[in-house]
């Protein structure tokens, strides 16, 4: 496989950790949110965690394809507001309370969007408090909230600290004025690096910066400075994505137009192979395609979803899986709140895994992973394949398991495809 082949490789492998708008197609979810028993039977055999999905957006970004909505967007209709957008999500914490039964305390909860800081942090802690009092956390739970740079404040990160926040991961994107731009951005360059270092001043254990790269008008130097500049503020951990252009944003028009270029597949990997190299050699390890942290700062909620654990999601269009089962809300803020109001689950749909689905997928996954799958998991015709894909320089073997090589992350997903059968 080219180079163009490799890049292409891990532009898709970036893709598969997000959750677009879009909602999948699956059998109807009962109005009470029951799960099957089969389901149920399997809580507490794994780890389990919440996501809240918090919609509000001050702007929306052209490239971006999640379930969010700014103010204009949602209007005064009730609702849609705030304050009915957290009175629903207690209620479905309840709801989801009853649906489990006695299940453990949750070891990860993270607030995702849209822009989770839009709140305020009483109100972020409020959810968090509902959360404590109906389900138990960890002793050591790790509890994540997304942020904007400018939307926080030394004095609102010291209070989600008070709350009882312990990660908090900025979305920094680049340091590029005109990069920023193309991607409507609404913070300086600098803004990013404050807001790191108010973060640690407040107490968090844990900092982490989002970076994407490949936007149009981005040079191999733009995106070199952005990784510099992204260290002198001595983050934990570093997320680096590259930019995906979806179906129905304003970035895809822009490219249907001819406006913008797409992402030129071989600067992705240039830019990919910088990032690793600059990142690496400040002590940040990948320990999984587009993740890397310095030890002890891996994401752990992330590590969930990666191997198979369950998860409830809180809020609109959030999507959850518990014992095989796969289910997600409804989208919009007003609907989510209308279906609580009556005493219904806020559940859209959902899709019955099978076991082999559940291989495969775990096969997927892992695989992203430094520490891999084991190779148990795999199938006699799939282990038949591995020793090509080993010469290839694909996978590697290491005891009982198998994972992509170092360079064989530019091929992730072309491996797992050759080698599933």
């Amino acid at each position: 496989m080219g180079r163009t082949g490799r890049a292409r490789c891990v532009a898709l492998a970036y893709s598969a950790c997000v959750t677009p708008s879009a909602l999948p197609d699956g059998e109807p979810a009962p109005d009470d949110g029951a799960l099957p028993a089969s389901a149920l039977a399997e809580v507490g055999t794994r780890g389990l965690s919440a996501y809240v999905h918090v919609p509000f957006c001050a702007t929306r970004c052209g490239y971006c394809d999640f379930n969010t909505y700014t103010a204009a967007e949602l209007g005064s209709a009730p609702g849609a507001s705030r304050e009915a957008y957290l009175e629903a999500v207690a209620r479905e914490v309840a709801l989801a309370r009853g649906v489990l039964g006695d299940p453990p305390p949750f070891a990860t909860v993270f607030f995702g969007g849209g822009t989770p800081t839009l709140l305020e942090p009483a109100e972020q802690g409020g959810i968090l408090a509902r959360l404590r009092e109906d389900f138990r956390l960890d002793p050591d739970a790790e509890v994540t909230t997304e942020a904007n740079p400018d939307s926080v404040t030394p004095a609102s990160l010291a209070a989600l600290v008070e709350a009882g926040f312990t990660r908090i991961s900025f979305g920094m994107q680049s340091s590029a004025p005109h990069v920023l731009r193309m991607l409507e951005r609404t913070h300086t360059p600098g803004r990013a690096l404050d807001a790191v270092r108010w973060a640690r001043e407040a107490g968090f254990s844990s900092v982490s910066l989002d970076l994407i790269y490949g936007t149009p008008t981005e040079s191999l130097d733009d995106w070199r400075a952005t990784v510099e500049d992204a260290l002198t503020a001595d983050p934990d951990h570093v997320s680096a994505y590259s930019l995906i252009v979806e179906d129905g944003t304003r970035f895809a028009a822009r490219v249907r137009r001819g406006e913008v270029p797409l992402p030129d597949e071989d600067d992705l990997a240039d830019k990919y192979e910088v990032a690793d190299s600059l990142l690496r050699q400040a002590g940040l390890e990948w320990y999984e395609v587009s993740n890397w942290a310095r030890p002890g700062h891996a994401c752990r909620h992330n590590l969930a979803y990666w191997r198979g654990d369950d998860w409830w999601g809180f809020g609109p269009g959030a999507h959850s899986h518990v014992g095989g089962v796969r289910f997600w809300n409804v989208k919009h803020p007003r609907t989510y709140a209308g279906r609580l109001a009556d005493g219904l689950s806020p559940a859209a749909g959902r899709e019955r895994l099978t076991a082999e689905d559940r291989r495969i997928e775990r096969v997927l996954l892992e695989l992203r992973l430094r520490e891999g799958v084991p190779i148990e998991v795999l199938t006699e015709s799939e282990r038949a394949r591995l020793p090509e894909l080993v010469a290839r320089g694909f996978l590697q073997e290491d005891g009982d398991r198998v994972s992509v090589s170092d360079p064989g992350r530019l091929l992730a997903d072309a491996a797992v495809r050759e080698l599933l059968d």
